[in-house]
């Protein structure tokens, strides 16, 4: 199943179901797991470690060198779970030290034109719409939704099922369950995602809770912080306020319309 006009490097490791489309180049140092669909056009390169059922459309790049000035030659790494849609032109770009690699999850949808640069960690079902930018050393939780032409600036981390609006821009870190709007701006929490993925009214309502002692209260966050966990319960709610409390770069504040 493999398109005489595709390169396929003697090297390379690929699962005898692996399906490769018109003019795809796999390189040398590249695994391909079982029922993996590799579309025309399509090059992945690199130290690319890829596991089952994982589809690529036409002229995705996955696993080329990042984008960063102090890389040398080092052979870095890109892994890739299972069961990823990889839609037109999607970038992926493997890490920029040995001692990190990137890292995508399973069941995620990457979008046409959508990017992930180096060092970048994808959790589970996370879903990036088309012209999603994440820069490197990101974090994207699992279940997160990114609406077109949102950006994530380096070293930043968009929490468990947090939602970006289209066009919107974060370079402070976007707390679990929760939708941005604009640039660094939250508008509340996902009500809607966290009521489709099963949690009872009881558990959004003790978040409901936390959100608003955490974030609409005037208090300083340290005093938010310890009364939200002394007044509210649920494993959301510990999620929530340990993602807070342990930001590096800063949290995204309430915005008002």
């Amino acid at each position: 199943m493999i398109h005489s006009t595709a390169i396929i490097h003697p090297g390379a490791q690929l699962h005898e179901s692996v399906r490769i489309g018109p003019y795809s180049v796999i390189d040398e140092h590249v695994m391909l797991g079982a029922g993996c669909v590799i579309g025309p056009h399509v090059h992945i390169t690199g130290h690319t470690a890829i596991g089952a059922e994982n589809r690529f459309h036409t002229g995705c790049v996955i696993g080329d060198a990042p984008q960063d000035i102090k890389y040398g030659v080092e052979p870095t790494r890109l892994i890739i779970g299972e069961r990823n849609l990889f839609r037109e032109h999607v970038t992926v770009h493997r890490s920029n030290t040995l001692g990190e690699d990137t890292r995508l999850g399973s069941e995620n949808f990457f979008m046409a034109n959508s990017h992930v640069g180096h060092n970048a960690i994808i959790g589970n079902k996370v879903i990036l719409a088309n012209g999603v930018l994440i820069a490197g050393h990101a974090m994207i939780g699992d279940g997160a939704f990114l609406a077109g032409n949102a950006v994530v600036h380096q070293f930043c981390r968009v929490g468990a099922m947090a939602m970006m609006q289209g066009c919107a821009g974060v370079s402070l870190d976007l707390p679990p369950f929760t939708i941005m709007r604009g640039i660094n701006g939250m508008c509340g929490l996902n009500s809607v995602g966290l009521k489709r993925a099963g949690f009872s009214a009881e558990e959004r309502r003790q978040l409901k809770k936390a959100y608003h002692a955490i974030f609409l209260s005037g208090d300083l966050m340290k005093d938010a912080l310890e009364k939200a966990r002394a007044d509210c319960s649920g494993v959301l709610t510990e999620q929530l306020i340990d993602f807070v409390a342990t930001s590096q770069r800063g949290i995204c504040a309430h915005t008002r319309r």
